[in-house]
């Protein structure tokens, strides 16, 4: 699934994502958990402000992000 993300940039375009705009929604980056490269693109595993965790997908060649993975966080 394509998204729009808002990502910081200092020394390198889209260095890490800090908001993520899913459906009307806006969500804030608290904390990026991992990150990782594959052949083509940057991985990285966050935890938004909603309590969520979102693994996000960076293809620089075509300037995209795309969900790759949600897991709900359960509250007691």
């Amino acid at each position: 699934m394509k998204l729009p993300v808002e990502c910081y940039s200092g020394m390198k375009a889209d260095e890490r994502p800090v908001r993520v705009h899913l459906g009307e929604r806006l969500h804030i980056v608290e904390e990026i958990l991992d990150q990782w490269y594959g052949p083509n693109d940057k991985f990285f595993k966050v935890r938004a402000d909603d309590g969520n965790l979102y693994i996000l997908r960076h293809s620089p060649s075509l300037a995209e992000w795309a969900l790759e993975s949600f897991r709900e966080h359960k509250r007691s």
